[in-house]
């Protein structure tokens, strides 16, 4: 098995755990390395449940009790006795709640059923290869640390209202020059025997109108603009967290994954979550199984199928694989939240970082800071 640690060395995201790995200096196969998660997100029941199936039950907590009795005895048992005893009890209790995740990634990757495509999936030809999708089919659980960033319309939309609320402050008191257009967006008005339908709140109408922004280069922003883009955002990317890794750093080579809402450490309100870890790219590791695999003919425009039989009646199986492959073909497009070709999705058991740990070199460094020779 090849590591796929060479963006960090040999140290990115793993658990402790024998690397069978000769570079960086670890040809002793059974060296152990300690690994510190800080996780983003952690699908609890899937944990709980995969981890039963393998040791056939699930140890939540450790209890080890220690007891010590000490007697003493003096006096003649026919006139009397004197006794005085002395008991010790000590309790350790472990909760393993918080540890169950680093529990099953040990567990997988000692009996093999944890596949690590960090290093091959860093080959932009691997990613179209037959070979791939036959002997890493759907269902497959692998681990990807690659550079990825995090997603979310909802963010995009909150983000862009704060920018044009604070932009029409600043020429409302004359700080910055614009042309503010005080009109609010026409709504189209019902008549009188013509019942008007309810308008649904979306999350560009939180932004406020006002003025352009002029740009040297690219389109001017103004109100107009900054909703256009959150329309495409919501429509493109479902509401939630979505992580997109790029080992390949090709942006046409995705492994993508939709973080579901509940989850544990998935807890944070969304502007928390972005103004902690951005919206740039930085190194993540990805636990999961595959999802799907986006196909080359999912390109194509889907064609007829004769979605009625002899008898003129619908066929429902015929008419949901229509429906399916124009999805496909949707998401081939760019429209819709669906991997497109060659790219796939990972069903997330959990998405960690690593806590960098001090080389040897810079321990040393250290050490000399702390503790100088002539002190």
């Amino acid at each position: 098995m090849q590591c796929g640690h060479a963006a960090e060395g040999c140290r990115a995201g793993r658990s402790t755990r024998r690397l069978r790995c000769s570079c960086s200096g670890l040809a002793d196969l059974g060296r152990l390395i300690l690994i510190l998660r800080e996780f983003l997100y952690v699908d609890t029941d899937k944990v709980r449940g995969m981890l039963a199936q393998l040791n056939g039950g699930i140890t939540e907590e450790e209890r080890q009790a220690n007891k010590n009795d000490k007697r003493t005895e003096a006096g003649l048992k026919s006139l009397g006795m004197y006794t005085q005893g002395w008991s010790e009890e000590s309790y350790i209790q472990k909760s393993l709640g918080d540890a169950l995740f680093q529990i099953l990634e040990e567990t997988l990757d000692s009996q093999e059923l944890l596949r690590d495509l960090s290093s091959e999936l860093s080959d932009p030809d691997f990613w179209y290869s037959d070979n791939f999708r036959e002997e890493v089919p759907p269902g497959t659980l692998v681990r990807v640390t690659a550079m990825g960033s995090l997603f979310d319309a909802r963010y995009a939309a909150s983000l862009l209202a704060s920018f044009g609320t604070t932009y029409s402050g600043l020429q409302d008191l004359g700080i910055l020059e614009g042309v503010l257009d005080k009109k609010s967006p026409t709504k189209q008005q019902g008549s009188r025997n013509t019942s008007v339908a309810s308008h649904i709140d979306q999350p560009e109408d939180l932004i406020p109108e006002f003025g352009p922004v002029r740009q040297p280069v690219g389109p001017d922003i103004d109100a107009k603009f900054l909703r256009s883009v959150v329309k495409i955002a919501r429509g493109m990317f479902t509401p939630g967290l979505h992580l997109n890794l790029s080992p390949a750093n090709n942006d046409q080579l995705i492994v993508g994954a939709r973080l579901q809402e509940g989850r544990q450490f998935l807890d944070s309100e969304t502007e928390i979550l972005f103004a902690r870890y951005g919206v740039g790219k930085q190194l993540w590791t990805l636990v999961g199984s595959i999802g799907h695999y986006a196909r080359p003919e999912d390109e194509l425009p889907p064609k007829d199928p004769g979605l009625v039989n002899d008898d003129k009646q619908v066929v429902r199986a015929r008419f949901a694989d229509y429906v399916n492959s124009f999805m496909r073909y949707i998401g081939s497009l760019g429209f819709a939240d669906i991997p497109k070709y060659p790219s796939f999705s990972v069903v997330p058991l959990a998405v960690y970082r690593s806590v960098p740990r001090l080389t040897p070199a810079e321990l040393m460094k250290v050490s000399s800071l702390s503790y100088p020779e002539n002190q």
